[in-house]
């Protein structure tokens, strides 16, 4: 039920919609674009429960709920914009027209330290939940409601697993909060019992409780839509994932194009790795989050994580068909070729604006970007488009081959 190909009928199309709680009747063909063709929005970081950084700085709007909101609402109205004329991409200067799925790229709640505590996961998950799952209404080619396909970023992990800040370091646990991390996991794994809040952290709450239930709960799926194979993983390709997308990719043809989608960059940031030190937990003394399996070559998150990338590209080197690498985490946008620490691999990289915390549109909402993606297996073209969502008009277009790649 996590596959989508060409050619589906529309029960099993609906089927699909349902393992991420979106499903809507089906209707006639309406697309603009070959049906061979995906077509996708990407956005990350929504980070529900913080402020802008001034009251009524846009449009009145402050709060994640408001802002997330604001451009969930453009995002309705994709289908009927023109795409730009001349940029050289699929399907220049024609309506997007239908969507077939939206993906989230993790950081969907804040994280709740601070001394008077922020905004809960619990409370974030149901702004979301109105925003994102109750409130999308775009369509894919069938007529459908677009999917919705989510990752964890570090602040759901670091809600649900703690931090080196009060009050999630509380001995208690009285300060974790897995919701966020527990819905997403729900709605993207489907499991047969739902998994929950308490049974996550612990009848009596506890980090290693919670710890132990983050290690067995990883959230790592994937869908072949229409000639290419989509994985999403939790938080960075570390060992651990890197294994479980070795198996799953067993099946998939080495001409196959396979696009990633993680929270953090490739060069992942140092504190997000396991603490190397002690008894390697979450302390305010070493200040390592644990986000991933593998443990730190650095004593100090100060340092860098050029050890964990190195076996992360002789891993990508296994599997040249990884085409492109989708990831939020940095608040920056545009498109970039990760070469490595050692220069010596080239990687399709797509980063994605916040529309909480963007590295420019924090303090200009003009910069304010989702991307809208085209895929054109057969082409072998991706093209990604930066769509300007505060002023209504297109950003930069950036066209990646699809072709396997040669390092």
């Amino acid at each position: 039920m996590d596959a989508v190909k060409k050619g589906l009928t529309c029960a099993a199309l609906t089927m699909v919609a349902a393992c991420s709680g979106l499903v809507a009747g089906c209707g006639g063909d309406s697309s603009a674009q070959p049906a061979a063709q995906t077509q996708m929005i990407f956005t990350s970081d929504a980070h529900y429960g913080i402020k802008r950084p001034a009251a009524g700085f846009f449009n009145g709007y402050s709060s994640g709920y408001q802002v997330n909101g604001a451009m969930v609402s453009v995002m309705n109205t994709i289908s009927d914009v023109t795409t730009p004329c001349g940029d050289s991409g699929l399907n220049a200067c024609q309506s997007v027209g239908p969507v077939d799925f939206i993906v989230e790229g993790g950081d969907i709640a804040n994280r709740s330290e601070g001394a008077t505590g922020n905004q809960t996961a619990a409370t974030s998950w149901s702004q979301f939940k109105a925003d994102y799952i109750d409130g999308l209404t775009l369509r894919n080619k069938y007529g459908r409601q677009s999917s919705l396909f989510l990752i964890p970023g570090n602040h759901d992990v670091s809600n649900a697993i703690g931090f080196y800040k009060a009050p999630m370091n509380a001995a208690d646990g009285s300060g974790l909060d897995a919701t966020s991390y527990v819905q997403i996991y729900n709605l993207m794994m489907s499991p047969a019992t739902a998994l929950t809040n308490a049974a996550f952290v612990g009848a009596s709450p506890s980090a290693a409780t919670a710890a132990a239930s983050y290690l067995s709960n990883r959230i790592n799926y994937s869908k072949d839509i229409n000639g290419v194979h989509f994985v999403f993983i939790t938080m960075w390709p570390d060992s651990t994932a890197r294994a479980w997308i070795d198996n799953d990719l067993k099946n998939v043809a080495a001409t196959t194009p396979v696009i990633l989608f993680a929270h953090d960059q490739p060069d992942i940031e140092t504190k997000h790795l396991t603490n190397p030190n002690g008894t390697h937990d979450i302390n305010a003394t070493d200040k390592f989050e644990n986000m991933v399996t593998d443990v730190a070559a650095s004593a100090t998150t100060s340092g860098t994580s050029t050890t964990e990338q190195r076996a992360m590209v002789a891993w990508l080197k296994t599997h040249k068909n990884i085409v492109a690498y989708f990831h939020g985490n940095d608040h920056i946008n545009g498109t970039y070729t990760y070469t490595g620490p050692d220069n010596d691999i080239s990687l399709n990289v797509v980063r994605v604006d916040s529309p909480m915390k963007g590295s420019l549109s924090a303090t200009d909402p003009s910069k304010l970007t989702f991307k809208v993606v085209t895929i054109d297996a057969a082409a072998q073209k991706m093209t990604v488009r930066d769509y300007l969502w505060y002023t209504k008009r297109w950003g930069a277009t950036t066209n990646i081959s699809l072709v396997p790649r040669t390092n």
